[in-house]
């Protein structure tokens, strides 16, 4: 949920420009999806059920990363958009690392 809330404050601050807007509407869906994912994880079905939904984590935070690469901004912000991608590659990587615990854990 940080990560979407952090990505909607950035987003906030960048130009209103048409691609921006198309962009930022993309950008914020799917850091939302990120946490959103998450939550269903934890309330899955099964064991397959639970990887899926981890696996969409995963795929949402290279998204997010993928949009805030193509959103333009001013000198004052990129700090901002690198402290968020860095955010998203480390998401993808815990993601990755549960993936992979879920992996070698027995079946249930």
């Amino acid at each position: 949920m940080a990560f979407a809330k952090d990505t909607i404050r950035f987003v906030n601050k960048v130009s209103r420009t048409l691609p921006n807007i198309e962009i930022a509407k993309r950008l914020v869906g799917s850091s939302g999806s990120v946490g959103a994912n998450y939550i269903e994880a934890n309330e899955s079905l099964g064991k397959r059920d639970f990887a899926m939904r981890i696996k969409i984590c995963k795929k949402e935070a290279k998204e997010s990363r993928y949009w805030l690469h193509h959103l333009d901004c001013t000198e004052d912000l990129n700090n901002n958009r690198a402290q968020l991608i860095h955010e998203s590659m480390e998401l993808m990587k815990i993601f990755g690392a549960i993936l992979e615990k879920t992996r070698l854990r027995p079946n249930k």
